[in-house]
This record gives C-alpha cells, structure tokens and sequence, in this order.
C-alpha cells in the first residue's frame, strides 16, 4: 500500500463512492462534517459488506484530518436563490483542510465550479490559514466528478475522469493516483481552469440542446403536432442528436449553467444562449400546468377541488434523488388553484412537503386527472386499464416522458 493518506471531505454521492474505491490501494479517511452522516455509513451494510478492501478511518472531527497529505474536497456546489454560486460549503471545506495542512500536501477539488474557483478563491483561502505558499509548500488539482446517480452504466469506474494539477509533476502523481481506480482511464487536462471549464460545459450543453427541443415542443404543441413523432423521424438522420424534451431538474444541469454565468457577467460578457435555454427549462413547469389547466376545461371538470394524481417526484428516473426536482414547481401551481394533489413515487418516502401516497392503483381513490412526470421503470408496466380503474370518468392523462401510446396529451 502506498504510504500516501487520502482524507476525503464530504461522504454523499460522489464522496462515498471515491472513498470505498481509493480504499483499494490508500489509507483513508473518511470526513463528513454531519455526525449522523458519519453514523449512518458506519452501520450501513455497503461498509459492512466489506466494500472496503481496507480499513478506513471515519470521522466528523476537523482535528483527525491532520493524518493525511492528500485531501479530496467532493462538497456540493448549490445555488443562491438569486441562482448565483453558493460556495459557502466548499469554502467551509477549504477551511478545515487549511487547519490541518502540512508541507507538501495536495488538495483536490471534485465540486462543480466556474474557472477559477479553486485557484483564484479556495487558495488564498489556505494561504492565509495555513502560512503556507501556494506551490511551494502545498499544491493542488481538480478532478470533477462524472457520476450520474440512479445509472449503473456511469458509475465512477466506468466514466473516463479528468484529471489537472497545479504543476506538470503534481498533475502527473494526480493522474496516476486516479488511473488505480478508474478502469475507463484518465484525462489529464492541461491546467486546473481547462479542468473546471471542462466540467461546466458538460451539462451546459445538455442544456442548451434540451431547451432547443422544449422550445420546439411547444410550438408543434400549438401545431397539434406530436413531438414525439417529429423526434422519431428525424433521428433517421444520421448526425441528428436524439435530445428529448421534458423537465430538467436536478443538481447538474439545473444548477451548473448559472456557474459560468455569473462568471461571464463578471467578465462584462452576456451568456445569451446560456441564460436563454435555463429560462426556457425553468418554464417549462408553467407550459405543462398551463396545458393541464386547459385540459381539464375542455373536459367541464371542474378545476377548484379536482383530484390530481402526479406519478414521480424525483428530478430524474430510477433514482430517489429529489434536488431541484421540477415537479414540485408543478405542484406549487397547480395547488395555488385549490387542486388537490396526491403524488406516488416509490423511490421517495412520505415527508411532510406535499401529500405523498402509497400505491394508488392498490387503492380505492379516482381522481379526474393523472400527470405521469416521471419515466421510473416501474410506471412503463402500467396498461391503460390500470389508469381507467383510478379514474374518476373518462381517463384524463398527461404524459410529461412520452411513455404511453393511450395519453390524452404527451409533451
């Protein structure tokens, strides 16, 4: 084993995987600065099914970092509800590993952030904690993640990970370290900025492409033209890019374009196309109420008191992830007009938020409408008959994902 320590900030969905990975070839600990995060993972039965080929040390004390030489800040990167950068966790996290750094120790950053937020921001942090010179007396790198929670296909082994140091030496050890545990292999970028700038674009793109086809979906909508339909024939081109419209929530694509944005207005630049597709994909909930609404009209259902039925809360299928998850915007509205909303998904249990439910087609309960929000796998199983039973009269359904042939209306 090498004699390297690797203590790893943040233990959620990014940090936790990286943390049973490196325990194959480091010693490490693991730091959360939640006691019952910490707790949680000790009796969980990933750790005590030997996930670890070592054993790692796990804590919530600042002071037990000190061990290590080599520290990996996987920390959240949220907005501000004026959707600026909220890098009061990462700036936390810099701050515990400035208490503790020693001569020589390297700090890697994992979180999504704009250019320059680990060179320009987090160093002069640990500068001035520590008394240590930056490249001198202490390094670091940016390695971001590429998880995608929910998907077995894009789990950390199997994602291609960027690597980049603050020297050309650091950043080789930086690659090396990260080839042990990444069987799809590395990326080693040319400078900490092309790293973080790599990583932000990633998802920018994806938004950019979606808003396109949400944009184009309302239209063919006012068309009574069906997307779907459209989609399938064009992708018989062979260099068009199959983007589907929808809802886009989440902690990525949601979150990572206003990064460069705020960064761009910074610079005196205008992200035009940038702040265009966010504000396109934030309406989106407003277009599917709005189209729920009138549905109900032309039915002469009665909208004060109506039942509504909304499968899926989770921003994204197969997972029980629910940051930034549209829906609850839909549920916002539609509650706002005295609607009754009862909502099934059975990645997430009850909470006091909204009124979830238990299965309802195990129920007694119809209601006058149904909005199928979100493709879980368990949703495609359901016939038309299985909705027809939970129908108060004629089956109204609203299918956001596309995933029925019998929809009254699909996005």
């Amino acid at each position: 084993m090498s004699n390297n320590k690797i203590a790893i900030l943040g233990l959620g969905y990014v940090g936790l995987p990286l943390l049973i990975a490196f325990s194959r070839f480091y010693e490490v600990i693991g730091f959360d600065i939640s006691s019952k995060r910490i707790n949680d993972i000790k009796s969980s039965t990933t750790i005590n099914n030997k996930s670890l080929v070592n054993d790692v040390f796990f804590t919530s004390k600042k002071s037990k970092l000190s061990d290590a030489n080599i520290y990996i800040i996987t920390v959240p990167t949220p907005l501000n509800e004026d959707n600026s950068p909220d890098l009061s966790k990462i700036k936390l996290a810099t701050e515990i590993v400035a208490q503790n750094i020693s001569q020589g120790n390297i700090v890697i950053y994992e979180s999504t952030v704009y250019p320059g937020v680990t060179e320009d921001f987090c160093v002069p942090i640990i500068e001035k904690i520590s008394k240590l010179n930056y490249n001198k007396d202490f390094y670091c790198g940016y390695s971001p993640e590429r998880i995608s929670p929910g998907d077995e296909r894009f789990t950390l082994n199997k994602m291609i990970k960027i690597t980049s140091g603050s020297t050309p030496s650091v950043a080789d050890f930086i690659d090396d370290m990260y080839k042990k545990i990444i069987g799809a292999g590395t990326y080693k970028a040319s400078s900490i900025k092309v790293a973080e700038a790599a990583k932000v674009i990633e998802n920018i793109q994806r938004d950019v492409n979606i808003a396109l086809i949400n944009e184009l979906a309302i239209i063919f909508d006012g068309m009574n033209l069906n997307t779907n339909e459209i989609l399938e024939a064009a992708k018989t081109k062979s260099n068009f890019i199959p983007f589907k419209p929808g809802l886009v929530g989440g902690h990525c694509i949601s979150v990572d374009p206003y990064y460069l944005s705020y960064k761009s207005m910074k610079l005196g630049v205008n992200a035009d196309i940038i702040n265009v597709s966010r504000k396109i994909n934030d309406n989106m909930s407003n277009f599917i109420v709005d189209k729920t609404i009138n549905i109900l009209i032309k039915k002469n259902i009665n909208i004060i008191n109506s039942d509504i039925l909304i499968l899926g809360y989770t921003f994204k299928e197969n997972c029980a992830d629910t940051r930034n998850t549209k829906v609850k915007d839909i549920i916002y509205q539609l509650m706002k007009k005295k609607i009754n909303i009862e909502i099934y998904d059975p990645y997430v249990e009850n909470n006091n938020d909204f009124n979830f439910i238990e299965n309802p087609f195990l129920n007694e309960k119809k209601y006058d409408c149904i909005i199928v929000a979100v493709s879980h796998n368990q949703f495609k199983n359901y016939k038309v008959d299985d909705f027809i039973k939970i129908s108060k009269g004629k089956l109204v359904l609203l299918d956001i994902k596309g995933m029925y042939n019998f929809s009254t209306w699909k996005l």
